[in-house]
């Protein structure tokens, strides 16, 4: 199977000169793997114009999956050498995305990694509101990275037959609730956000609620019917920002028959006739894993800032926009049934 096989497009010449030119900055940058570049990327485009606490910044930047191309080649030298190079252990660690990014940043608060599977981003914006109420960050830039797009990973996705086979200019169907068979489209990125205590000139938008559960599982890699998890979070979100509805969401909606109508069966469960705007962005970036809720994140604050709901050309709103983008409420669920739902307020 070839690479042209298996990728719906091609990443753009501009990114691959960026990350060719931050490889040429450093030359131990040079054995990082491409979830690490994205982080270290996304880190120093965010920093570019925003001012940062370099004392007691912490760092959680999140990958489902990690350093998966380097980690498969080193495994692919030792089957035909029986040896690897000495980079192979710290490169494929977790942890090197959130440290090196500390090192470019030259900060020195705690620096951590995690997986959560796909609600990993969401998961290190919890965790930077636990440390700063904690008074134990002075900031906190949280987010996640994934750079999974490799013949083995998307094998696992077929096997699970979770893939989309579909020749459309759009081959995932993300939100397309009536479709018969699976559309997960497979993309990579990074994305993050600096999470402080108080508002400031660089303030983007108001973390107003959120909310967590996970729930006991049938399957590997499914979620209940009603997304029972998704209710609890939701309903959280909504009880601690005091809210009863919001003006929209950014669905978790992966492409997959389940996945999206239980998310979308647990939002009429939770909303019933205040059903908010809804949308997604995986038909347009594909699904990028631990990354995936700070994607979603970045595009709720976009539509909050600029006051324009991007629909989702799968689904037709019922309702129509209202004059003024109030709040937005952003899902996202991992294997294992773990959701998080994070409520932006404007």
């Amino acid at each position: 199977m070839g690479d042209q096989e298996i990728f719906v497009s091609i990443i753009s010449s501009e990114m691959e000169t960026e990350l060719n030119l931050l490889r040429s900055e450093k030359s131990a940058y040079r054995n990082l793997d491409r979830t690490v570049l994205l982080a270290l990327l996304a880190a120093k485009n965010s920093f570019q114009k925003a001012r940062f606490p370099k004392e007691n910044l912490g760092i959680n930047i999140g990958s489902s999956r990690g350093a998966t191309t380097l980690f498969e080649d080193y495994y692919r030298q030792f089957q035909q050498h029986q040896k690897v190079s000495p980079y192979a252990s710290p490169t494929t660690t977790l942890g090197n995305i959130s440290s090196w990014v500390g090192q470019e940043l030259g900060v020195n608060g705690i620096q951590i990694g995690h997986s959560v599977t796909c609600s990993t981003a969401l998961h290190a914006i919890l965790n930077g509101i636990a440390w700063l109420n904690a008074d134990m960050a002075n900031g906190f830039l949280a987010g996640g990275s994934e750079s999974a797009l490799t013949q083995f990973t998307i094998a696992q996705m077929q096997a699970l037959k979770l893939y989309s086979d579909t020749e459309n200019a759009f081959a995932c169907e993300s939100m397309r609730f009536q479709k018969k068979k699976n559309t997960m489209v497979l993309g990579e990125g990074a994305a993050v956000a600096l999470l402080e205590k108080t508002r400031s000139a660089n303030t983007s938008a108001v973390i107003s609620g959120f909310g967590f559960a996970s729930e006991i599982i049938a399957h590997n890699s499914a979620i209940s019917e009603n997304a029972i998890c998704f209710q609890e979070s939701m309903s959280n979100a909504l009880k601690m920002a005091k809210l009863n509805t919001v003006d929209a969401i950014v669905m978790h909606a992966p492409g997959t028959v389940k996945g999206d109508l239980a998310e979308k069966n647990a939002i009429d469960t939770v909303f019933k006739a205040k059903l908010p705007l809804l949308t997604s962005n995986k038909w347009l970036i594909g699904h990028t894993f631990g990354a995936s809720g700070m994607m979603s994140v970045e595009m709720a604050a976009l539509m909050l800032q600029n006051n324009q709901f991007i629909e989702n050309p799968f689904f037709s709103n019922a309702r129509h926009l209202p004059q003024e983008l109030k709040t937005v409420l952003v899902n996202a669920v991992g294997f294992g049934g773990n959701a998080v739902s994070i409520l932006l307020s404007k």
